[in-house]
């Protein structure tokens, strides 16, 4: 097997880096890059260099990725940074996302669509707000896998009683948000240690690398594929010269076939008949393709309208959710919104704002006047049209949607519908 043979046939992990502000993640991406030969020989001579220029002992490896952070605190707008490295067991696409508070929104982003969250912390602050704040946002998108980095350990003298305390904090968290499938590893990016390669100062640590647990985490695939159908339309293809009409979108979740029965609007049913692709025909369609759709009866369907298997989720104009604000402008009870969902928009309102998360863990606030940008809040909405609203599930395949602002089309939250913490 050639060696562009063996790139195809491996696993790919996505996964999400995420942090407070100098808890060393530039560092700790450097490192990863590095130590698994990932960084171009060029790109190694100008940070040696430029690490040389600085008086740096050895190679300052956080430049290999700050380029980009400094370009985002200058307002340059860049929501996740992403970057690719290899092994021989596995490809990864890391989405390393900025530390300051104010972007949680970023790392909503990243963390939408990777299956491992690696969280670092500082060895000598521990979990922090932070901390907390982000192993919520994994709780709540479904992130199995949150793996938690004690960085900066050499600066605490390598203190098994410092990472046992820090391991004990960070358990309890997980614990109360119902994340179970949890590791802590003590590092330090900057020496190399327990990231890459196993750690010759800390022996009282017998655990894994944070690089063996990436190459041996299972890739979680097909539960997408799980699911019923939910193919919401995106467009109608119309020929009039050969009577030709189609459902042109993608599968957001589970698969359909040639003869398979869906479900559609107002209860009614019908065959597939012909999938279009790209390619030509072809006999079936799995989450994830852009297809279009033939159908046996001559039906009137339009954008936004959704075509489901037999389990068609129920049509209503009043759902709860947990949303994360993207805004600064702040959001009560009654405001006017539009609702994307799927490839649907329609008007709505929020019609309550239940409860505001407190991610210090201290007490959640219970029917607050509003909330902003990075809150986390349980809410209502009304909607003018009736949509077929399911649940959270499978990272977003179905149940995930957007509010707008209808003055001006901007975002103003990410919603999950049915999602409750606490």
């Amino acid at each position: 097997m050639n060696a562009s043979t063996l790139i195809a046939t491996r696993e790919t992990l996505r996964l999400c880096t995420a942090g407070s502000v100098d808890d060393g993640k530039s560092t700790f991406v450097g490192r990863l890059l590095h130590d698994t030969k990932s960084v171009l020989a060029d790109q190694l001579a100008s940070v040696e260099a430029t690490s040389a220029d600085r008086g740096f002992d050895g190679i300052d490896l956080s430049l290999l990725v700050d380029g980009l952070r400094a370009e985002r605190e200058q307002g340059i707008t860049i929501d996740v940074a992403y970057r690719y490295f290899a092994t021989d067991q596995r490809t990864f696409i890391l989405a390393d996302t900025p530390g300051h508070v104010q972007y949680t929104r970023n790392t909503v982003t990243g963390m939408s669509t990777s299956q491992v969250v690696v969280l670092l912390v500082d060895a000598r602050h521990g979990v922090v707000e932070q901390t907390v704040r982000h192993l919520t946002v994994a709780a709540l998108l479904g992130v199995r896998t949150v793996i938690l980095a004690v960085n900066k350990i050499d600066l605490v003298d390598y203190s098994e009683s410092v990472f046992r305390d820090i391991e004990a904090s960070f358990a309890a968290a997980a614990d109360r948000l119902g994340v179970t499938d949890t590791h802590v590893v003590p590092i330090s990016a900057l020496r190399g240690d327990n990231v890459v390669d196993r750690s010759l100062a800390m022996p009282w640590y017998t655990g894994p690398t944070i690089l063996s647990l990436l190459e041996e985490v299972e890739v979680t695939r097909g539960r997408a594929h799980d699911l019923d159908l939910r193919f919401p339309i995106q467009w109608v293809i119309r020929e009039h010269a050969t009577d030709y009409r189609g459902y042109a979108g993608r599968v957001e979740a589970g698969s359909v076939r040639v003869g398979s029965t869906v479900t559609l609007p107002y209860g009614r049913s019908t065959e597939i008949v012909g999938i279009d692709s790209t390619d030509g025909p072809v006999e079936e369609a799995v989450a994830g393709d852009s297809v279009t759709l033939l159908l046996a009866d001559d039906v009137d369907l339009a954008r936004g309208d959704l075509i489901s298997g037999v389990q068609r989720p129920v049509e209503v104009r009043h759902f709860s959710a947990t949303v994360v604000g993207l805004t600064e402008k702040a959001l009560r009870a009654g405001a006017p919104v539009k609702v994307r969902y799927g490839t649907s928009l329609v008007r709505g309102r929020i019609a309550s704002v239940d409860r505001l998360l407190d991610i210090d863990g201290l007490a959640d606030v219970d029917h607050p006047e509003e909330f902003q940008l990075n809150d986390i809040a349980h809410i209502s909405i009304d909607t003018a049209a009736e949509l077929p609203i399911d649940g959270y599930a499978a990272r977003g395949a179905v149940g995930s949607f957007l509010l707008i602002d209808p003055a001006n089309g901007s975002t103003l939250a990410a919603g999950l519908v049915g999602t409750r913490l606490r």
